[in-house]
């Protein structure tokens, strides 16, 4: 089935994507690097600047990277208290750039392999050992297109039934397909 993933046995999966759907999908994972952001040193990646860095204490004000970067203390949509935020800006300032890291080295996973797609669609098999870093650059871009398009668990059967007028169906189209594609992994994965 083009578009979805299959089982290939052993952990690992296989999927046929066109050359739209390769094209989209690489766009969305490059927005996501590029709304993320360079790690401790800039682009060149300088490893004394990193091993020196501390993170951020305060969440991010973008909405979505604050989705993908939540305080880790409170009740989430709260107005945390003095010690949760306190307790959270510490953890911040130890996790957040490892978190970061991890993100960008999964969304770079996913971009590679469909690199190796020559600008073409074509079948993707990926070794067990990739498939976690799929399902989570794809979670990422998931959580992020569900902030923008401001999603809540009430209206998200709302959202199969948008007018093809909406504006944002282009983007609702993308988070119903990332979600199936989600889906589809973690069943082949576990078979």
């Amino acid at each position: 089935m083009a578009g979805l993933f299959e089982s290939a046995g052993g952990g690992s999966a296989v999927i046929a994507l066109d050359e739209w759907e390769a094209s989209i999908l690489r766009s969305l994972e490059v927005q996501l690097l590029e709304r993320i952001g360079p790690g401790p040193g800039g682009d060149g990646g300088d490893p004394l600047a990193a091993l020196f860095a501390e993170g951020p204490t305060e969440a991010p004000a973008d909405p979505a990277l604050a989705r993908l970067f939540p305080d880790a203390y409170g009740d989430p949509g709260e107005r945390p208290d003095a010690e949760s935020k306190a307790a959270s800006s510490e953890f911040r300032r130890y996790t957040e750039l490892d978190l970061r890291a991890r993100k960008r080295e999964d969304a770079l996973q996913v971009v590679r392999a469909l690199d190796g797609l020559g600008g073409e669609g074509g079948v993707l098999k990926l070794p067990a050992a990739d498939c976690l870093r799929w399902l989570g650059a794809l979670n990422d871009l998931r959580l992020t297109l569900g902030v923008l398009l401001d999603v809540t668990e009430e209206d998200e059967q709302g959202l199969y039934n948008l007018p093809d007028t909406d504006e944002r169906k282009p983007l609702v189209m993308a988070y119903l397909w990332l979600g199936a594609l989600q889906e589809s992994l973690l069943e082949a994965i576990a078979d």
